[in-house]
């Protein structure tokens, strides 16, 4: 109920702005974007554009769990490696995602190989971050208790490491997908021929305030959707058993 009357107000502030501004050609209001929306609905563009934008926001998701994942399980188990690798990581932080995107651009090409490259690229250095800190708190006696007893590193890795690692996935998850999207959107905007980002660029080209508030908006209430369908339901979970 909170989230719905949230977003009822959102509404309601923006039909308010766009009665004060009068001129749907600098902001539309709520209802300006319906029949727009229909239109490139109908004509399947919408989908076709919002499709493509999702495979690479899961391509580009995928890669940076699975490296950030590693790399940092590693970097926070042995600190040897994480003392030469810490420089590094440090560095892709702080790297800007333009430039990334350039220089993936200019090395490998427009291509969706350089766009997904880019976008992963530009997490994994995040979710390593996370990863490290959960692997540096796990509990040192469960490690010598699974010592002790011989347990297979498979069997110590699935029972002993992820549950304790779990939250800090989830929130590594969480972010990184908030994230990812928006700069698969710049990826697109700068780079490609499809996409949500693509048509966003199209009619910023166009000066079509309306059509781009169309394609945004439908992203955005996808990617909402994700958020409070998937992944709050599963952080929720993977949390709770620090409350039994």
């Amino acid at each position: 109920m909170v989230r719905i009357v949230s977003l009822v107000a959102f509404l309601a502030a923006w039909f308010l702005l766009a009665s004060l501004g009068g001129d749907p050609t600098v902001l539309p209001s709520p209802l300006d974007l319906v029949r727009p929306f229909l239109q490139e609905a109908g004509s399947g563009e919408l989908f076709e554009h919002m499709s493509a934008t999702i495979l690479r926001v899961i391509a580009a998701f995928s890669i940076a769990m699975a490296a950030g994942f590693g790399l940092g399980l590693i970097m926070g188990t042995y600190p040897i490696i994480d003392r030469w690798l810490d420089p590094w990581l440090v560095v892709f932080l702080n790297l800007p995602a333009l430039v990334l995107i350039v220089l993936c651009y200019l090395w490998i090409g427009l291509t969706d190989v350089a766009a997904v490259a880019a976008v992963a690229l530009n997490k994994i250095p995040g979710v390593a971050t996370v990863i490290r800190e959960g692997a540096r708190a796990l509990d040192p006696d469960l490690k010598a208790m699974a010592r002790v007893y011989r347990v297979r590193r498979t069997t110590f890795l699935h029972h002993f490491v992820l549950p304790q690692l779990a939250p800090y996935i989830a929130g590594a998850a969480r972010s990184g997908l908030a994230v990812i999207w928006k700069v698969v959107l710049v990826v697109e905007f700068l780079g490609r021929s499809n996409g949500i980002g693509f048509q966003i660029h199209l009619y910023f080209q166009l000066f079509d305030v309306t059509m781009v508030l169309v394609y945004s908006l439908s992203f955005i209430v996808f990617m909402l959707a994700v958020e409070w369908l998937l992944v709050q339901p599963a952080e929720s979970r993977v949390r709770a058993w620090r409350q039994a």
